[in-house]
């Protein structure tokens, strides 16, 4: 089982950046894929990124990609979200969760274990 913890969410300006933070529990952090997903007021949950087991593979909803980036490190059983040049449509509560499958982690009902999500508000 693996418990999962999101930190660093705030209110910035747009053009701003945050950095995101998920602290796992369990010594087995290490074997599952990370994915970050979102989910604003009134819309539907959607995928934000996502990385294998390792952080060598890593896949990026088309809105995010070229400003987020997913890493993870597996001696502090923490994965992190960097979110650069952040726009009021980035603004969501984000959660981080664990999953078996990289190939299936853009999908978050394939995701085992998640967090209860940290917001995250940009203002314009």
């Amino acid at each position: 089982q693996v418990q999962l913890v999101e930190s660093g969410g705030g209110l910035v300006q747009a053009g701003d950046s945050l950095r995101l933070s998920c602290a796992a529990s369990g010594r087995t952090f290490s074997r599952y894929a990370m994915g970050w997903f979102r989910q604003a007021p009134g819309k539907e949950r959607e995928f934000v990124a996502a990385c294998n087991w390792s952080g060598g593979y890593t896949n990026y909803a088309d809105s995010v990609k070229g400003r987020f980036t997913i890493s993870r490190d597996n001696a502090k059983n923490t994965v992190y979200l960097q979110m650069n040049s952040l726009k009021p449509e980035d603004t969501a509560v984000y959660s981080c969760a664990a999953g078996s499958d990289y190939y299936r982690s853009s999908s978050w009902r394939a995701m085992d274990y998640w967090g209860k999500g940290t917001l995250v508000t940009v203002s314009s």
